[in-house]
């Protein structure tokens, strides 16, 4: 039996300080989730089926110094890569620290829940 890795994009943005890495399915997603760094910020499209877009902060950088720019490009990532998202005019975004993630063994691959609402973000 051959099992295939699965391997996750990543992209060097627009401002060289910022990495972003993504999960092309709910297996690359799982695999995020799974290894996400707490200096990591997750971004998705809301209440939508979409690949997940983990931001790496750079040492001394925190959520609230982001660029704006490196934000829209997070946005346009997660967007696009939505099957019903990237259909649709406009979207809502949200955006966390990995840290506020949680998984539940009930829940299915790749999917995440965000039990502290109250530090998700939207652009």
């Amino acid at each position: 039996l051959k099992t295939e890795k699965a391997m996750v994009f990543f992209f060097k943005s627009c401002d060289k300080r910022f990495i972003y890495y993504m999960g092309r399915d709910k297996h690359e997603n799982e695999l995020l989730i799974k290894y996400g760094w707490q200096k990591d910020v997750w971004f998705h499209v809301d209440d939508l089926s979409s690949a997940h877009v983990y931001l790496r902060l750079p040492k001394g950088v925190t959520i609230d110094d982001v660029p704006e720019n490196v934000l829209e490009e997070c946005a346009q990532l997660v967007k696009a890569n939505s099957i019903q998202g990237n259909k649709l005019k406009n979207v809502k975004i949200v955006y966390t620290m990995w840290e506020n993630l949680h998984k539940r063994k009930s829940m299915e691959i790749g999917q995440i829940g965000t039990p502290r609402s109250r530090n998700v973000r939207t652009p």
